[in-house]
């Protein structure tokens, strides 16, 4: 799935909802670029495997929503620029995360608009925010 999307930037709104996401263990890059996407069904989404969402939606520029509420992240390793550049996303539901085997989340969300209503339980990820959010 490593940069599976890359740059599509006419690509709008996509469901993959019935997507089978069981043996992935990288989502790099998935979304990078994709400038125009507006909305994003990722709600199926089997992440238990993945130790890589660097870049997973870099540059989604017109992304308005994202709901990660489902991602189970226990083993993700790094999360590097993974919603850097999401200038028009007002909500991103991380209600689920976990950082517990995470090691680089660096930009974490550079650019995120600063009113930006972020769902967050996890300390770590929280701190983050807080340091990243810039206007």
């Amino acid at each position: 799935m490593h940069y599976m999307f890359h740059v599509c930037k006419s690509l709008v709104s996509i469901d993959l909802s019935n997507f089978n996401t069981n043996n992935a263990n990288t989502m790099t890059g998935m979304f990078f670029g994709c400038q125009s996407l507006e909305s994003i069904n990722l709600s199926s989404f089997n992440t238990s495997n993945v130790e890589e969402m660097n870049q997973m939606f870099y540059y989604c520029e017109s992304l308005k929503s994202i709901n990660l509420s489902n991602f189970n992240t226990e083993n993700v390793r790094d999360m590097c620029s993974m919603f850097a550049g999401c200038k028009s996303v007002n909500s991103i539901n991380l209600s689920n995360f976990n950082s517990k085997k995470l090691k680089y989340m660096i930009a974490m969300f550079d650019k995120v608009p600063r009113n930006c209503k972020i769902i967050c339980d996890d300390k770590t990820i929280c701190k983050e925010i807080s340091s990243c959010l810039i206007y």
